[in-house]
């Protein structure tokens, strides 16, 4: 099998980059899951308050399988919470289920940054596959027009992973002041709650770095670097 030392070089920082990052969500998740909020209110509950204070009443709420599989779906105007943030009463809950809460808000109030990432969801889809078997056949064939072509496919999924950043941050920051205005936890309890919601952001990081190393490797091989025209 064809092996690229040199793609240790691009991929490795990045892999790092991403096991921290998920090392530290997992572990401060479960540091908060230990601590439960002083206002009794659920994963669920929390959420509800919080997008009812913002004025919304047509988002529905549902529990899913999964460790930390939350998410909001703007095409039909679902949020899903994992069954440890769903009837959780603790920190980390309240704070996941309120970032997800802040993606419904986005969402009614046309946050430009979310519209496009859902617009670009359709096309990441088939780029993120379709970007390997050409680049892969650039290899095979020792095309570098093939590999750069792929890599021009590539970069749909880096466009959708930076634009994701300001998305996720922005959720997290809806959150960090509507959980304390809609009542849900004290301004104490945020700070902790918001810690959660700090390291996931890294995750997210993890994941732009590490597409943008990987788009680098693939344009040092398709030999732009080495033009001189």
């Amino acid at each position: 099998m064809f092996f690229d030392p040199m793609y240790l070089v691009f991929a490795l920082p990045g892999l790092a980059l991403a096991l921290w990052a998920s090392f530290m969500t997992k572990s401060t998740f479960s540091k908060y899951s230990e601590i439960g909020v002083r206002s009794g209110y659920s994963g669920a509950d929390a959420a509800k308050r919080m997008l009812n204070a913002s004025g919304i009443y047509d988002v529905q709420i549902e529990q899913i399988d999964g460790f930390l599989s939350d998410h909001y779906d703007p095409t039909n105007k679902t949020l899903r919470l994992s069954s440890n943030v769903f009837n959780s009463r603790s920190l980390s809950a309240i704070g996941v289920a309120c970032h997800e809460a802040g993606h419904a808000i986005q969402h009614a109030k046309s946050y430009y940054w979310l519209g496009l990432r859902t617009a670009l969801v359709p096309a990441t889809n088939i780029s993120s596959w379709l970007s390997y078997i050409v680049i892969m056949l650039g290899f095979v064939l020792h095309s570098q027009q093939f590999i750069l072509f792929g890599a021009a496919i590539f970069s749909m999924a880096v466009l959708f992973s930076i634009v994701t950043l300001p998305v996720e941050w922005d959720a997290s920051a809806r959150a960090k002041v509507q959980m304390v205005v809609a009542g849900i936890v004290t301004e104490g309890e945020a700070k902790d709650a918001g810690k959660v919601l700090n390291a996931a952001f890294m995750t997210y990081v993890a994941a732009a770095v590490s597409s943008l190393l990987t788009l680098a490797y693939y344009l040092l091989r398709s030999g732009i670097f080495n033009s001189r025209d």
